[in-house]
């Protein structure tokens, strides 16, 4: 009887350690895809404040190069303290940027694929090359906003400066037309942010609900 006993007692402890294992590596695929999804989020997030923070930008520079501002003084507060809002909005999203990438690297090269069953296999891997090449063209989306975000950067913050030494009308009428181009650029820079927040989003629906509101395979109409 105490032998059946310890026989029972082993068995189930073997079976829980088991069943602790797999639902342990799950759990590990889930938290990495969370963790994946949610940097996705904070990069997405850090773009849409940064456009809002660009339109800031915009009306406080229009201020302060309008003819006849009546305050220079007050104007030109205005456009530090947006342009300090800007640079930090840029360091933020660089930095969200890069724990992104580092987390799609750890959730694509842990993905586990070691099934014996060769069709589960299969179908694993094709999730794992789907998911990748979605979250492959965030990167390819972003190619031109890092370049263009550096380029507005330098110069709203090389225009402050500028007036910083020189805010008198003489030298607001001279930096005026370097200050409408650097308008435009931030205006084009909007622009490229658009496609990356695309990109975002769709891989985030890919990895949470399987692409099920991915545009369907066109391949004629059915009757």
């Amino acid at each position: 009887m105490k032998f059946r006993f310890q026989s029972a007692v082993f068995f189930t402890t073997v079976l829980l350690g088991a069943f602790t294992s797999l639902t342990g590596c799950a759990t590990t695929g889930m938290d990495r895809a969370t963790k994946t999804t949610n940097s996705m989020q904070m990069v997405e997030g850090d773009y849409k404040h940064a456009s809002v923070q660009i339109d800031a930008t915009r009306a406080s520079l229009e201020e302060l190069v309008k003819p006849n501002q009546a305050d220079m003084k007050k104007a030109f507060d205005a456009y530090t303290d947006n342009v300090q809002k800007m640079e930090k909005s840029g360091k933020q999203l660089d930095t969200h940027t890069e724990k992104m990438r580092v987390r799609g690297n750890e959730y694509f090269t842990e993905w586990e694929s070691s099934y014996t069953n060769p069709e589960i296999r299969e179908l694993s891997e094709r999730r794992r090359i789907d998911i990748r090449e979605g979250y492959v063209k965030i990167s390819e989306a972003s190619i031109g906003v890092k370049g263009a975000l550096k380029s507005y950067l330098t110069d709203i913050r090389e225009i402050q400066k500028y007036l910083a030494n020189d805010l008198t009308p003489q030298g607001v009428d001279s930096i005026r037309p370097i200050a409408q181009r650097a308008l435009t650029d931030g205006d084009n820079l909007k622009e490229t942010v658009k496609p990356v927040l695309a990109a975002i989003d769709l891989v985030k629906v890919d990895m949470v609900q399987g692409g099920m509101n991915k545009e369907p395979a066109t391949g004629g109409n059915r009757k």
